[in-house]
């Protein structure tokens, strides 16, 4: 299953949590949460994209984790989220929920993709970034950066 949204990332983030348990996302952030571009809290995942503006965003499930091919990303990041309800929202943070994708229930490991983090505008509201999240059953793990982006300004 492979789908494509624009979302809202009000906040620079969105989420991808158990549409069942209706996590309230988190609140406390560190410098390393944002470093790491992504957050986690039981039944929910914060992805953190670049921009506080609308952004293009694939999300797929796989039955499989995905290789490891990060050439054109600049930044890739792993989370684990469980979903007791086969129903996992992408939901926007100060909007409304996006989809709800039906899966097995159980727990997921999340890769997300982070492109184009060099081409933000000066004002900050205009790049050309883009997001990619894939989602396999895995056991939990922490959270994991395998390529860290390095911002030049």
């Amino acid at each position: 299953m492979n789908k494509r949204y624009e979302i809202f990332a009000d906040y620079f983030q969105f989420y991808l949590r158990d549409e069942g348990e209706q996590p309230h996302a988190p609140t406390d952030y560190t410098d390393e949460d944002i470093n790491r571009r992504i957050k986690v809290a039981p039944f929910v995942i914060v992805i953190q994209p670049a921009r506080n503006m609308t952004v293009p965003v694939e999300v797929e499930v796989a039955e499989a984790s995905p290789t490891l091919a990060f050439d054109r990303w600049d930044h890739v990041a792993e989370a684990s989220i469980d979903l007791p309800s086969g129903r996992l929202e992408i939901h926007e943070c100060t909007g409304e929920s996006i989809d709800v994708l039906s899966v097995l229930p159980g727990a997921y490991r999340a890769r997300a993709y982070f492109g184009g983090l060099n081409t933000l505008s000066d004002d900050g509201l205009d790049r050309d970034d883009q997001y990619r999240i894939i989602l396999w059953p895995a056991p939990f793990a922490p959270v994991e950066v395998l390529k860290q982006y390095e911002d030049p300004r």
